[in-house]
């Protein structure tokens, strides 16, 4: 990529979110974290892909993977459209993202589902990630001009019921990634927008269960997401991973009375690309290469793998071993109580272990249905204080059209 220095505050706030916050794009990345023997955090480019795009269940600690079916699904599970009770809805998703640092950054997200018949339903959604302003320099300081970097992502879906308990759903969807515009570095190096697809696959499973008098729903949910080609910023010699991600997960859902329903619901993820490996380094601190110049791996595996080789082998080549692996599986739980229907109360808690991100927040959520317009709200709490994730708010607004 380019070389960007960042002069001013907005632009330092969003290099140290990215770096220390949330996995993200980076050169040479694996050089970087490979060598931190405690904080070794798996980085991608376009990681809005995996941000939390609506309310609800970024209310219930971003879980959604099993979680019933709404407007929102195919950012979750492609597999539960087809589960859907309506015949058509639409939801709006807003959030001034570092609201508390910057007044510039959003994540926006429009999707929409329809119900072809019975069996079968197809949507569609957009993301978009503004990043607000920033000012380009090159190595030298020298101001290259302003540029609003931002990455949008538009895709559909189609989902189709195998039994009257599961469904299987894909997705596919564009990605654009514009980070600098056609500025080129001091080295000569043209930079240009980076363009990939993806693909997600889903599969949800519901079952009613009856617990006493009370009745209830069990689920449980599988979703493959952004499954692609690595994405390129200059060259094809220099490809970033995309988000590859694995989420497993289930939800029970049971009704205390005809007016009182309560859901829980647990999530795990796993990203499927490769951990940075570490490399050997000589007594002065500088890095061993081989005659070819090439970086000598002292524990772990080389990262630039083709896609199937990487997403495959993230399941055994992180240089702790199998504890290690597990640490990069992140935990998602929350709850959500509905009364009549009408009015929602959520609340969740997130996980990631602190050598793959130290991500941990608290949620809090809350949602109104009127008629065929819905309204959620949500808001995350870190557990550590002054952490740029702070104060992050989320507003949807759902419209829905009931069966006929």
């Amino acid at each position: 990529m380019k070389i960007m220095a960042i002069r001013n505050r907005k632009n330092i706030l969003l290099l140290v979110f990215t770096l220390a916050s949330f996995t993200t794009f980076a050169q040479n990345s694996t050089i970087i974290s490979g060598q931190d023997q405690t904080r070794r955090v798996i980085t991608t480019a376009v990681p809005f892909l995996n941000f939390a795009p609506d309310s609800r269940h970024s209310g219930m600690g971003d879980v959604g993977v099993a979680t019933s079916p709404d407007a929102n699904s195919a950012a979750w599970n492609s597999g539960k459209l087809a589960f859907i009770k309506e015949d058509m809805g639409f939801s709006l998703s807003y959030s001034p993202w570092l609201g508390k640092l910057v007044n510039d950054m959003s994540l926006s997200y429009l999707t929409g589902v329809f119900k072809i018949d019975e069996v079968s339903a197809f949507g569609f959604e957009m993301r978009y990630f503004n990043m607000g302003d920033i000012q380009l320099t090159d190595g030298k300081g020298n101001e290259l001009g302003e540029f609003n970097p931002r990455d949008i992502a538009i895709g559909g879906t189609y989902s189709r019921k195998l039994s009257s308990n599961l469904a299987l759903g894909i997705s596919a969807r564009f990605i654009h990634s514009n980070l600098s515009g056609n500025i080129s570095s001091s080295g000569g190096n043209e930079s240009r927008p980076g363009i990939s697809v993806g693909t997600d696959v889903g599969l949800y499973y519901e079952k009613p269960i009856y617990s006493g008098a009370n009745e209830g729903t069990w689920s449980w949910g599988i979703n493959i997401s952004n499954i692609g080609p690595k994405i390129t910023y200059n060259s094809a010699d220099d490809l970033d991973y995309i988000p590859t991600n694995l989420r497993v997960g289930t939800a029970y859902s049971m009704e205390l009375n005809p007016m009182n329903t309560l859901t829980f619901a647990l999530d795990f993820n796993k990203l499927l690309v490769p951990t940075p490996p570490i490399y050997a380094m000589n007594e002065d601190g500088t890095l061993v290469t081989d005659e070819d110049g090439n970086l000598v791996i002292s524990q772990g595996k080389d990262p630039n793998r083709p896609l199937i080789s990487g997403m495959f082998g993230s399941f055994a080549d992180a240089p702790g071993g199998f504890s290690e692996e597990v640490q990069e599986v992140t935990i998602s739980f929350g709850v959500e109580y509905t009364y009549a229907e009408k009015f929602n109360l959520r609340t969740g808690y997130f996980f990631e272990n602190q050598s793959k991100g130290g991500r941990k927040y608290f949620t809090m959520g809350l949602g109104f249905d009127l008629k065929r317009i819905g309204f959620d709200f949500s808001y995350l709490v870190p557990q550590k204080q002054n952490h740029p994730l702070a104060e992050t708010l989320r507003f949807s607004l759902l419209y829905t059209i009931p069966n006929q």
